[in-house]
């Protein structure tokens, strides 16, 4: 297996237990999906673009999330690392 496919599994397999309960109300078809495009589209990085770029992909991704999720989240007032207060992350999210 190639070092980019076992260290893009152990991102899944890390991020996915540490974040996943902030989307407890989100459909578990999404969860799963944006998981499925996120290989997908590391696959097609890797056949199309080489492997530097794949480790782009692997790596940029996530910090540019990180990046947006703290930038959204100090804007909202909702706590970056816990989502509190919760009432406001819901109700921004759309969830009742």
């Amino acid at each position: 297996m190639k070092l980019e496919w076992m260290a893009a599994a152990v991102l899944i397999a890390v991020l996915s237990p540490l974040f996943g309960h902030f989307e407890d109300r989100s459909p578990v078809w999404t969860r799963m999906a944006r998981w499925l495009v996120y290989l997908a589209v590391l696959f097609a990085v890797e056949q199309l673009l080489g492997r530097p770029w794949t480790w782009v992909w692997i790596v940029g991704l996530p910090l540019a999330g990180a990046t947006f999720h703290v930038m959204w989240c100090v804007r909202h007032q909702i706590n970056p690392l816990t989502a509190e207060p919760r009432e406001r992350y819901y109700r921004l999210r759309g969830w009742s």
